[in-house]
């Protein structure tokens, strides 16, 4: 009998494969080999790279204030960003797929946020929290001194690393929204029929067929919330800089700092790779911690 298995024709699979191989050796995987290599270097922009082994990292940990705020500030905004998205994320997508009417406009005002530009969106909301011409000119119209939204330097956690996270919630809770809403929607309609049959409240559904069966989507939201997290960027970047006083620096806006404003690449791809295990340790943490068991339907 004739072998139709796709897989058998060695030939023709090195040919699929062999372009996506190659991209993923040229755009990732060499690119990582350098940055593991660089972290080890003494490299300054346009100089020869000199091999100072462990060096970079013994800095980061040790004696550098600014890397300690960065980290702090970046697992301060990965864990606020999982939690109020999913939280949110989760109600707007329930809330929204039992309404009827309206229910395409309102995922639309939810979702526009996230295709719209980072830079602009950062430039918006940067001049509704000046203290001169933004939302504080409305509160002293009512006689209330509004704060320093983006320029106060009290706390553990300063206030404006607070207001980013909360225009981050803003911006992107309509993704985690929209990825809940194409599961729910998944969800076969018989299992909620036969529950009401049974005496079963929404409540109850809720909990013991919708959270179950979401589970799978809890752990893909997760990985994505807190893996960009770590990453983030550029709304931080365009609404404070860093500033004040590098209080609200991150993991993202440092390397981008040591690496394209001092030319510490060495430093800088140090950063990069720490900022790449704990993007691997999230992600490993997430999988062993959000147990999936497969349904019988």
């Amino acid at each position: 009998m004739k072998n139709n298995n796709m897989f058998s024709d060695k030939r023709a699979v090195a040919v699929f494969v062999l372009p996506a191989f190659v991209l993923f050796t040229l755009i990732l995987l060499i690119p990582i080999i350098q940055m593991v290599y660089y972290s080890l270097c003494d490299y300054q922009s346009l100089k020869t790279p000199v091999f100072i082994g462990f060096d970079n990292f013994v800095k980061m940990f040790t004696q550098d204030e600014i890397m300690r705020t960065a980290f702090k500030n970046s697992i301060f905004f990965m864990l606020f960003s999982a939690i109020t998205q999913q939280i949110a994320g989760l109600f707007l997508a329930v809330a929204l797929t039992n309404i009827g009417k309206y229910k395409n406009f309102f995922k639309n005002v939810y979702y526009l946020p996230c295709v719209l530009s980072s830079a602009a969106l950062a430039l918006l909301w940067s001049f509704l929290f000046n203290q001169k011409i933004g939302l504080n000119v409305l509160l002293a119209k009512i006689g209330i001194e509004g704060p320093l939204w983006l320029m106060d330097t009290k706390g553990f956690i300063v206030l404006p690393m607070k207001v980013i996270g909360f225009v981050a919630l803003w911006q992107y809770v309509g993704q985690t929204m929209m990825l809940y809403m194409a599961q729910i929607s998944g969800i076969s309609q018989t299992l909620y029929e036969a529950a009401f049959i049974d005496g079963a409240s929404r409540k109850q559904c809720f909990w013991r067929i919708t959270l179950p069966l979401l589970k799978p989507m809890v752990a893909t939201t997760l990985s994505l919330n807190c893996i960009g997290s770590l990453k983030f960027f550029d709304l931080i970047y365009n609404m404070t800089q860093g500033g004040p006083g590098n209080r609200t620096q991150v993991l993202a806006t440092t390397l981008y700092e040591q690496g394209f404003k001092y030319y510490h690449m060495g430093y800088a791809s140090a950063i990069g790779l720490v900022l790449l295990m704990m993007c691997l340790l999230v992600t490993l943490i997430i999988k062993k911690c959000v147990v999936i068991e497969d349904y019988e339907m």
